[in-house]
């Protein structure tokens, strides 16, 4: 079976991929997750039957870590700080200056209307829509307000961060059970591994 791959390059000043085990003091992972790369893919482009599976990112900037204060005004706020309507500080171990390459491939997740291959037209659709700069919501680093100075094809003068090996003792997935349609049970892989500045999601 013919493999249908997609693939972008993405960089900002800001980016924040939130460990789970670090509480309300976030702390970033150093590179994206399965999911929020996922989720980039499905700003640019998606259909009911086929959809992008993050295979590979590759770090194109060394890894910096910049401390990040913002205010949470939501509901779960303590009371008194409801009472009078008090913003609560969230401090934060965010990413600067990121860029990345991000890999996928395209997979079945539903029926295929007559006719058509729909991994052939989702892998067609998202390239063009990559190129126009078009997408079904803005693209971010994570963070919603992590929004990214640049997102397309990938650029000649740009590289790889070759001298990065890391190893992350475990790190989130999803928060889903599966990679479409899911219901809510985190899903986690151990003892992660950056390699010449590249982290494969299969691993």
């Amino acid at each position: 079976m013919k493999n249908y791959e997609v693939f972008f390059e993405i960089e900002g000043p800001h980016a924040m991929f939130s460990r789970p085990d670090t509480g309300s003091s976030f702390i970033s992972y150093p590179a994206p997750t399965f999911s929020a790369a996922k989720g980039m893919f499905e700003s640019i482009a998606r259909l009911k039957s086929a959809y992008i599976r993050p295979t590979k990112v590759e770090i194109c900037k060394p890894i910096q870590y910049a401390k990040y204060a913002t205010n949470y005004g939501g509901p779960l706020r303590k009371a008194n700080q409801l009472a009078k309507k008090a913003s609560y500080q969230l401090m934060a171990m965010i990413l600067i200056n990121v860029c990345y390459r991000i890999y996928g491939k395209i997979l079945l997740c539903g029926k295929e209307p007559d006719g058509i291959n729909s991994r052939h037209a989702l892998q067609e659709i998202f390239f063009r829509r990559l190129s126009k700069g078009q997408y079904w919501h803005t693209p971010c680093l994570g963070w919603k307000e992590f929004v990214p100075s640049y997102i397309g094809p990938f650029r000649q003068e740009t590289k790889v961060e070759t001298t990065i090996n890391e190893v992350i003792p475990s790190m989130l997935v999803s928060p889903f059970d599966t990679d479409v349609n899911g219901d809510t049970s985190a899903r986690y892989i151990q003892n992660v591994k950056i390699v010449n500045g590249v982290l494969r999601y299969d691993q």
